[in-house]
């Protein structure tokens, strides 16, 4: 493992990126930074940080064992690893909010950001980014979102947290490389509102009840809606409510 330090960056995922375009990273390079300017998340919503109180890494990962139809397992096994490493900090009520933020107690602490390196049709590489919410207190605008420190009333060594969220994240990119289905069925059973009547919002805007399945193969949130149809729907196509 390489780790790279820095005090300050705009994304370490888009530093990761740079790396990228010149030459392909050492497997496990880890790039962490005491504050995130620009911090990213899916569709490139951005991820609002208070500077040194908590963490943004990123990890670049050879997956080229993976085919590129099975890319989603690795969100999904990054997910399993930062869960179970709260679940050792006794966090309570950890789920996986689809498809890739960290709640506790309904509310946001983590969130995945994965960008993966296709040449060729062929999977090379992946830069897994992660936010943690460590001893932030403060949210302005942001009623869903919370902290280890809030949730727990302790004051956390970031470095021991970082520390303990890579050793799970790195056990559970390790499972990538054998059978695959169990990480699937792990990841559902932590799927947040798995299996509850649940409210969603379509990217036409039109609102609508069901109930959350499970995922498919590719990564998109199965709902089982009236008459017991099951539908699928992508990143953006379709918002939970709650």
């Amino acid at each position: 493992m390489y780790i790279i330090k820095l005090d300050a960056i705009d994304s370490t995922n888009s530093y990761l990126k740079t790396i990228c375009v010149k030459n392909t990273p050492k497997d496990l390079t880890v790039v962490i930074a005491e504050h995130q300017t620009n911090g990213r998340g899916q569709m490139g919503t951005n991820w609002q940080v208070e500077a040194s109180k908590n963490l943004t890494f990123s990890v670049f990962k050879h997956v080229s064992f993976l085919k590129v139809s099975e890319q989603f397992y690795i969100s999904m096994a990054v997910a399993l690893g930062i869960t179970k490493a709260l679940k050792e900090l006794q966090i309570p009520k950890i789920t996986i909010k689809w498809p890739n933020d960290i709640l506790s107690e309904h509310k946001k602490i983590a969130g995945i950001l994965i960008e993966n390196v296709i040449k060729n049709n062929t999977l090379e590489g992946s830069i897994i980014g992660v936010g943690l919410n460590v001893n932030q207190k403060f949210f302005d605008n942001l009623p869903n979102a919370s902290s280890l420190s809030l949730i727990s009333g302790i004051v956390y060594n970031k470095d021991e947290v970082f520390h303990l969220i890579l050793k799970n994240i790195l056990e559970y990119l390790k499972r990538l490389e054998s059978d695959l289905k169990p990480l699937k069925k792990e990841y559902e059973d932590k799927l947040f509102r798995i299996k509850k009547p649940s409210t969603f919002k379509s990217n036409g805007a039109q609102v609508f009840s069901g109930f959350i399945e499970g995922v498919s193969l590719d990564g998109k949130l199965k709902l089982r809606l009236e008459d017991d149809i099951i539908k699928t729907y992508d990143l953006k196509e379709v918002e939970l409510l709650y």
